[in-house]
């Protein structure tokens, strides 16, 4: 039987350096990636895909930056909106289905439980709202797609992490500040490429949130992260205006995997077991 032949962009990221892992257990795996494949670039980006022939795309490449998106707005959009339509382009001339990974921060936070995948989204800030047209343009310019939400990234890919960011600042200081009025869903990129691959197995086209189950704080989460480490730390919560940040930030941007557990019946682990997990695989 024939490997599926997988095109990931941003496979150097976080995220697409364990995809590529996970993937080449099954499929047949190829990286894309900055600076040799710009996906901003239409008709470079329709070609490299045209001369790949994936029977797959899963598009993880994006500006991630919240707060570079807010300084520049017309970069965030050429890369998340614009450049996912370059791969829908190309994925309907091949007829093959996109995978594309979008966000917690399409929603703007005043619901006070998980959002479900049929909650109506109103991004805060530009970061979301480039995000939110790159789902526009997977939907409308393809029949087949996967849209997979996900939320507060960490994982062994990158050291550009909350993670990593806490775990830092705990040995040079006995007490950092963390933000305690928003809440979400932290997960670890191991457990969303597992979730990934069962969709792709399993499941039907459309919207899935996938993240590490359970809700908490960015405050929390560090002291979580700290106790496991067994630092003695203090950790001193602060309000997130005290940061002076660019963009809005969500006050819940926590996610439920609905259709991921009523349709797949696949429960990810919660936040709690993943941090210790990755905590001690370290």
């Amino acid at each position: 039987m024939k490997k599926w032949k997988i095109l990931v962009t941003g496979h150097r990221g976080m995220l697409g350096t364990d995809l590529m892992k996970v993937l080449s257990k099954r499929f047949s795996p190829v990286g894309l990636d900055l600076p040799e494949f710009d996906i901003t670039k239409r008709e470079s980006t329709i070609k490299a895909c045209l001369e790949i022939k994936p029977d797959l795309v899963i598009h993880t490449a994006a500006f991630t930056d919240v707060d570079g998106c807010e300084r520049f707005p017309e970069k965030a959009f050429a890369v998340n909106a614009l450049g996912t339509a370059h791969l829908a382009e190309a994925c309907a001339q091949l007829k093959v289905p996109l995978v594309y990974i979008s966000t917690d921060f399409v929603f703007d936070g005043k619901k006070t439980s998980p959002y479900l995948e049929f909650d109506s989204p109103n991004p805060l800030q530009t970061y979301g709202r480039s995000k939110l047209a790159g789902e526009f343009y997977t939907k409308h310019l393809l029949t087949r797609f996967f849209i997979i939400r996900t939320a507060w990234l960490y994982g062994s890919g990158s050291e550009r992490n909350f993670v990593s960011a806490i775990l830092k600042k705990a040995k040079g200081s006995k007490k950092i500040e963390v933000v305690d009025d928003q809440t979400g869903s932290p997960t670890l990129t191991e457990d969303l490429c597992v979730s990934i691959m069962e969709i792709l197995k399993n499941g039907g086209y459309g919207l899935y949130h996938a993240v590490n189950r359970g809700v908490t704080s960015w405050y929390e989460f560090a002291k979580t992260i700290l106790r496991i480490s067994g630092k003695n730390v203090s950790v001193q919560p602060i309000s997130s205006e005290a940061l002076h940040r660019a963009a809005k930030r969500p006050a819940n941007s926590a996610l439920q995997n609905f259709v991921l557990e009523t349709v797949l019946g696949l429960k990810m682990p919660t936040w709690q077991e993943a941090i210790r997990r990755y905590l001690k695989n370290r």
